[in-house]
């Protein structure tokens, strides 16, 4: 079964009882101050009566990471936390993940949803078939990453041959901008020589990789999606 397993006929505040009694190191007497403070936390506090049963899944979701917050935590270890959400339940956790780290705890995601960790974490670590092939702040990642760049213009061809003779490969024209890889070519080059060749140019940007394109260049290919 997918999601956090509690008792479906008792209350919110009754499963993190229950589950608060059951940990060696924590103290009865603070329990029901704690558990207060953790469904405050996430945002429960008033439906901590409510029996589990009748909860969305992203409240059932925010209980799971209450109960986590029962004790004090330097690390979270929390296992597809977005899993099934509707956009409102996603915004909630990820709010709330975002606000625990910012705190100073330490918040290892585990997701194959890499829009969501693009959004919420720092620092990423690949697995690919066992191993972890790269890890580090999402940013020096993505700098490792072949970058693209784009040239708005009402003059496609012309960009693209002025992208061609610098060296940028993979050149691609649409309709109004051409797109090209960058590879070893100095970016403050393209510009200028667009300019000294006559081409208008109407916005330039380097584009910043995915994080599925950065998982793709580090494995050398795609999510098989065969099942």
């Amino acid at each position: 079964m997918e999601g956090p397993a509690f008792h479906p006929y008792l209350s919110g505040r009754a499963n993190l009882a229950r589950l608060d009694a059951a940990d060696r190191y924590s103290d009865p007497r603070t329990s029901r101050v704690r558990i207060d403070a953790a469904l405050d936390r996430v945002g429960l506090l008033a439906v901590a009566e409510k029996r589990y049963r009748a909860y969305s899944l992203g409240m059932r979701q925010r209980l799971a990471i209450a109960n986590s917050l029962l004790m004090p935590r330097d690390l979270l270890v929390l296992d597809e936390p977005t899993n099934g959400l509707d956009p409102q339940g996603t915004r909630e956790v990820r709010h709330l993940i975002s606000e625990l780290a910012s705190d100073g705890a330490t918040v290892l995601v585990s997701s194959h949803l890499l829009a969501e960790v693009d959004q919420i974490c720092s620092h990423v670590g690949v697995m690919y078939e066992g191993r972890l092939v790269a890890q580090g702040p999402l940013n020096e990642l993505r700098a490792s990453t072949t970058q693209t760049v784009r040239v708005d213009t009402d003059r496609t061809e012309d960009a693209a041959r002025v992208l061609t003779e610098l060296g940028l490969s993979e050149i691609a024209s649409s309709s109004g901008y051409v797109t090209g890889t960058l590879g070893d070519v100095a970016i403050e080059k393209i510009v200028p020589n667009l300019v000294n060749a006559c081409v208008p140019v109407l916005g330039f940007a380097v584009l910043r990789p995915s994080l599925e394109d950065v998982f793709v260049s580090l494995t050398g290919e795609g999510f098989d999606v065969s099942g």
